[in-house]
């Protein structure tokens, strides 16, 4: 199934844990449709923009999934809202701030990027319908925790 020109429910929704284990990883109706908005409003444009392969590491995750992984099955990934995704040779800091400027999105986070190295970490982006906060941060670890602060 399509949820736009150049992305798939199949990568929405791949996982090797899931496979592994035996974990059901179907998205409901309602959540194929939050993935679709996802795709139109957010990573359909950035693959427009770059005109290169928008790789997804983590889409659309089942609350089951969300257990076997450590997630909060309160989780945007869980309402199919999120992807973690990279465009292999662009910095993830171009990358994020382009979909700041020029995108509607909900939370926008720069995974444990490093400066010293443009291609650390990853992007986590999510779209909410009709309620996007247009929330920018980066995630970093601190004495071994997740901390989180705005990126202006």
């Amino acid at each position: 199934m399509k949820l736009s020109n150049n992305f798939s429910l199949k990568e929405l929704t791949a996982s090797q844990t899931a496979e592994r284990k035996g974990i059901d990883n179907t998205p409901s109706a309602e959540h194929q449709e939050n993935l679709k908005s996802l795709c139109t409003n957010v990573l359909q444009p950035i693959r427009d923009h770059f005109s290169r392969v928008v790789t997804i590491s983590s889409g659309y995750r089942s609350p089951e999934l969300c257990v076997a992984i450590g997630s909060k099955t309160t989780s945007q990934h869980a309402k199919g809202e999120a992807a973690d995704f990279e465009i292999f040779g662009v910095s993830n800091k171009e990358l994020a701030d382009w979909i700041h400027y020029n995108t509607q999105y909900d939370q926008l986070i720069l995974e444990y990027w490093k400066e010293s190295d443009p291609n650390s970490g990853w992007v986590h982006c999510s779209y909410s319908q009709g309620k996007n906060r247009r929330q920018y941060l980066r995630a970093y670890k601190d004495e071994g925790k997740t901390k989180y602060e705005p990126i202006v």
